[in-house]
């Protein structure tokens, strides 16, 4: 069984990277050096969504799924500096070489990981390797890495549900809960920067892994479909995520079973 390594990050905006670029004076706080960021934005293309490379990532959540178990985890501020979280992501990609799983990973995630991770001088060679590695099975690269975007080392779901189309893609929290699943809980993405200045990191990390579980549970309704499990291991698999989160002490699992009825 290949391991399955489903991701999600979620980030705040990189004050010090725009003080940088932008000669901000140092008696500017972090609110206002993120308020003139998002004005110059409003001003460019109306949003303020900021460009990937000045999105600095706080959490990455994720789901381990191999032979032996499921596991959830997140690397997070402030327990890690953001280079940390990002290079020990690559080094479990270095260490299982797992299919990983986004939802928007290619059009949002990794490439801010990217970005970050050159930043902050991350080493991924396995990552990176598209044939051309010291690797014994690197020549399998060439043909199925985790660059390639019609490749299946790196799954995006909502890329490939919309088949590749962006006014195809649908929002995780809507696709889940069509699903029968709980989708987002008290917090979304655009919450985040606010929960952040009010130093709510937990917070943060507990609604980044509730959005990864539900990636994870879309994505086995995706494997029924596709023919990779039938509707008895289907079954068995939505059961060990609801044993294994039942396990965990945590106000966040509690709500999320709670919001997610047995059928």
């Amino acid at each position: 069984m290949m391991p399955v390594l489903v991701f999600d990050i979620e980030t705040v905006p990189d004050v010090e990277g725009i003080r940088v670029l932008n000669g901000l004076p140092d008696d500017l706080d972090d609110y206002e050096v993120a308020e003139f960021a998002f004005q110059q934005r409003r001003a460019a293309n109306g949003s303020d969504f900021l460009q990937h490379h000045l999105q600095r990532v706080v959490t990455i959540s994720c789901v381990l799924r191999d032979a032996s178990q499921f596991r959830v985890f997140s690397l997070s501020e402030p327990d890690c500096t953001e280079g940390e979280i990002i290079q020990r992501f690559y080094d479990g990609i270095e260490r299982f070489t797992p299919q990983i799983v986004s939802w928007n990973g290619g059009g949002f995630d990794l490439p801010v990981l990217h970005y970050r991770g050159l930043k902050h001088g991350v080493s991924a060679p396995r990552y990176w390797d598209q044939g051309e590695g010291d690797y014994q099975d690197s020549r399998d690269f060439k043909w199925n890495n985790y660059i390639g975007r019609y490749h299946s080392r790196h799954l995006d779901l909502m890329d490939l549900l919309a088949l590749y189309q962006p006014r195809a893609n649908a929002p995780l929290d809507e696709m889940a809960k069509l699903m029968g699943f709980p989708g987002k809980l008290g917090m979304d993405g655009s919450a985040v920067w606010c929960a952040w200045q009010d130093e709510r990191a937990a917070e943060i990390r507990d609604y980044c892994e509730t959005d990864v579980v539900n990636t994870y549970l879309v994505y086995l309704g995706f494997q029924r479909m596709r023919g990779r499990l039938d509707a008895v291991a289907h079954a068995a698999e939505l059961a060990v995520v609801r044993e294994a989160l039942g396990r965990i002490d945590a106000p966040h699992w509690k709500q999320f079973l709670a919001a997610w009825p047995e059928v």
